[in-house]
């Protein structure tokens, strides 16, 4: 009777180290994901910000041609 017990028991400890292993990558997916959502905010900025110095930079090497 104390191997069966004994074999529950090694089971309930490996589903508990699981769930908190389980718990653990999705504290870390999460934050991972919250500085890709932050990298891409950064990235649409200086794309916008390249984009109106193009645009302002097209205009002032319109008066420099020949």
């Amino acid at each position: 009777m104390l191997w069966p017990m004994f074999a529950i028991v090694l089971g309930f400890l490996g589903v508990a180290v699981l769930a908190v292993l389980a718990v653990r990558v999705y504290m870390e997916v999460r934050r991972l994901a919250s500085q890709v959502a932050q990298a891409s905010r950064r990235i649409t900025d200086a794309s916008a910000d390249l984009e109106r110095a193009a645009v302002d930079l097209a205009r002032g090497g319109h008066g420099v041609r020949p």
